[in-house]
């Protein structure tokens, strides 16, 4: 399947109504055509694993393409070059996660991106930062726990940011980062306990929340 191929399938699944319910989630309604993420996955296993496709549809620019191009890119063909590039390009927190989630996490420098970007400055790059530590803590199986002791220090720092969608993504890193083991869970308890001293509303928030659904375990 080629590019002009792939996006007129797409295009045959197009939603409207879906669009706008999308919008109302805090979803671009920018080039996005309203197709529910099944249909995605559908498609993505019929493509399988492409990485040349999976540049083309991310320079589309259509939502749902770059979403599929998350889906069928392969991992070990990834450079950081890319993976720079791209999350220059997020202009919505379900493109963010849905890369971190289906392709980042997988490439050799996940780690280290997530580090690194918790500390950029445009909401959706921070964001990435924090969403890629979260899909670590539950898609890499075999990493040692000082590779996610590494993020509390990002996670304790930029508790202060108070734009929904950064706190949302740093509370997000902290309770999946607990919820691995109880060693980390410790940890995780001890640093939102920390986060919960700072004064600001988002760290409060943060901490509270992390609090509450970690000591329920």
């Amino acid at each position: 399947m080629n590019q002009k191929e792939a996006i007129t399938e797409l295009k045959k699944h197009a939603n409207p109504k879906n669009v706008e319910g999308m919008s109302r989630f805090g979803i671009s309604s920018k080039n996005t055509l309203g197709v529910p993420v099944p249909i995605l996955r559908a498609l993505a296993k019929k493509i399988g694993k492409n990485h040349q496709l999976a540049q083309q549809l991310w320079d589309s620019e259509i939502h749902e393409a770059r979403i599929l191009a998350s889906m069928i890119d392969n991992p070990k063909e990834v450079t950081e070059r890319q993976m720079d590039k791209w999350i220059k390009d997020f202009d919505s927190w379900d493109i963010c996660d849905q890369t971190c989630m289906n392709l980042f996490d997988k490439t050799p420098n996940a780690h280290e991106k997530a580090t690194e970007w918790a500390g950029r400055k445009p909401e959706y790059e921070k964001r990435a930062g924090f969403a890629l530590m979260a899909c670590l803590a539950v898609h890499d199986k075999k990493a040692e726990d000082k590779k996610f002791e590494k993020f509390f220090t990002a996670i304790k720092k930029q508790s202060t940011d108070d734009r929904n969608f950064v706190k949302k993504a740093v509370n997000w890193a902290l309770r999946q980062i607990g919820k691995r083991n109880e060693s980390l869970k410790k940890k995780a308890i001890q640093t939102a306990r920390e986060i919960q001293k700072i004064e600001s509303k988002a760290a409060k928030w943060i901490a509270a929340d992390a609090l509450r659904e970690l000591k329920k375990r």
